[in-house]
């Protein structure tokens, strides 16, 4: 009597038995977007912990492009504040998102000197909001990221030994981009393959001797925005001189 194949998982006794057959392996959807349910940021918002809000028209001083705030940003507590903020990039919502974005962006220019202290605080956030798979929440992050480097003191250098919990995701969507066909997106900041290259060539730059070796690890394709290609020795650059 005939009996029908069983589909059994693989590497266990039963793939063993007869009229069995091993199940494929599950497939793995790596630019699956992986929404967050409720961030920090929104919680605190809606409760009315945090001292900030939306822009409203007519709005007095403390009022910069989305954010109004109700005491002046540098002197907030930046170890409690600053986390929460940066928190808000992985929100769905684009309006939180915003908000959280340009606070944060905010609090960084408005003392860069404190970033420093409370950047451990700060991967967690980011990585989160990178492992998100959503590729505006990963520019929002990008970006925010490239603030601290330019104007936080030594943020750049401090950022290398977390470079394995930051750079995995930028190895997936470095060479991805919009593609138009023969129309042109002047909008460089909206492209998300660009976005990363200029936050990783950012990285270097301000990363010191050891950036470009933790980004090559982690980013195999990327080419050093500091250092040629390659460079003619002075040996072969006299050999060609005197054929």
């Amino acid at each position: 009597m005939y009996k029908p194949l069983r589909t059994v998982p693989a590497f266990t006794y039963q793939a063993l038995q007869k009229n069995t057959v091993v199940a494929p392996p599950p497939s793995v959807h790596i630019y699956k977007k992986r929404p967050v349910k409720e961030t920090l940021f929104k919680m605190y918002f809606r409760r009315g912990d945090i001292p900030v809000a939306k822009r409203i028209k007519g709005s007095g001083k403390n009022t910069t492009g989305l954010v109004k705030w109700f005491c002046e940003p540098k002197e907030l507590d930046y170890c409690y504040y600053l986390p929460i903020f940066v928190d808000g990039l992985a929100d769905n919502d684009i309006d939180i998102r915003s908000l959280a974005q340009e606070a944060a962006m905010d609090l960084i220019l408005k003392a860069p000197h404190k970033v420093l202290p409370v950047l451990p605080k700060l991967i967690l956030p980011l990585k989160r909001a990178f492992n998100t798979r959503d590729k505006k929440i990963i520019i929002s992050a990008l970006k925010v990221l490239q603030t601290m480097v330019l104007v936080g003191p030594c943020v750049g250098q401090a950022l290398v030994p977390y470079y394995r919990q930051l750079l995995a995701v930028c190895n997936l969507y470095k060479n991805i981009n919009v593609n138009l066909g023969s129309g042109v997106d002047h909008d460089r900041s909206r492209r998300i393959g660009d976005v990363i290259e200029d936050t990783l060539s950012l990285l270097e730059t301000c990363g010191g001797p050891n950036a470009f070796i933790n980004i090559k690890y982690m980013i195999p394709t990327y080419e050093s925005c500091t250092y040629p290609i390659c460079e003619p020795s002075a040996d072969k650059a006299g050999i060609e001189s005197n054929k």
